[in-house]
């Protein structure tokens, strides 16, 4: 695993949510970052793959789904 420095600004507001998220978890702040930035691209993949599958399958139902719509 490769590790590299970041700096990251943050305002009043994230801070205060950061320090939040840090204490109620009991994790630091870089961990829920890290966390957070994890499950988003999870996330984003995810929706890729679902946006995919329905373009390919609904095409393949669309008549059944009309049907079903009446």
């Amino acid at each position: 695993m490769t590790v590299m420095a970041m700096t990251l600004r943050t305002d009043d507001e994230l801070d205060a949510a950061l320090n939040a998220l840090s204490e109620a978890e009991g994790i630091s702040k870089q961990e829920v970052i890290r966390r957070a930035v994890l499950e988003r691209a999870k996330r984003s993949t995810l929706r890729a793959d679902v946006d995919r599958i329905l373009d390919t399958e609904l095409e393949r139902f669309a008549d059944a789904l009309e049907r079903l719509g009446q």
